[in-house]
């Protein structure tokens, strides 16, 4: 009797203690649950402004919530593949009136697998800015697409699709290649012209 006893008290007294820790992990969250929120939606608006920085602040719009959740699909009918759209927003400017949208994106298709950006994409469609998020292209070579200089190309063309060139930029809507790295190159534009594709389908642009 008295071990049956020992085992409900020991029993009752685990579950007094998971009850009172689940209730101390449930008030942990309720108080840190907006902090954190606030400071992920701060990390995205900086991430943003550094491809779009005319903009105030970087919004959702379910339209192009509801399209990105078949934007692989969609762009695999247009013919284009490998290339995935992770998120797209409204840029606003002070006012709160959209000039543009921003997005993360990416392709399945770099040198060492997945390579992801974000951009700017003006309402006249003219490109605001381009960044490399995260890739694992091989060092002095494709890993060069992180560099400020390859980056910068791509602000300010404003064309349905972008080409890159081995021989020197010759036309509006060129690039140049990354010398020794044409399949990151290629990975690249392609996961831009994807996002150009999706906007020009998803988005309001005034040519």
């Amino acid at each position: 009797m008295q071990n049956k006893n020992t085992m409900w008290k020991d029993t009752l007294s685990l579950f007094a203690i998971t009850l009172v820790a689940g209730g101390l992990l449930g008030l942990v969250y309720q108080v840190t649950k907006e902090p954190i929120a606030l400071a992920k939606y701060n990390k995205k608006q900086e991430a943003y402004k550094a491809v779009y920085a005319d903009a105030a602040s970087f919004e959702e719009n379910s339209d192009l919530s509801s399209a990105v959740a078949s934007a692989e699909e969609a762009l695999a009918n247009a013919g284009i593949t490998g290339v995935y759209i992770s998120e797209a927003l409204e840029a606003r400017d002070a006012s709160g009136e959209t000039i543009g949208y921003v997005m993360n994106f990416g392709s399945n298709e770099g040198y060492g697998g997945a390579v992801d950006l974000s951009c700017g994409i003006a309402k006249d469609g003219t490109l605001t800015g381009l960044s490399v998020l995260s890739m694992s292209e091989t060092a002095g070579l494709g890993a060069k697409c992180t560099e400020e200089a390859f980056q910068a190309q791509f602000a300010g063309i404003k064309a349905d699709s972008i080409a890159y060139t081995k021989t020197g930029r010759s036309a509006d809507n060129e690039i140049d290649a990354i010398g020794g790295a044409t399949i990151t190159t290629t990975a690249v534009t392609k996961a831009v012209n994807g996002a150009l594709a999706f906007i020009h389908a998803n988005g309001e642009l005034s040519k």
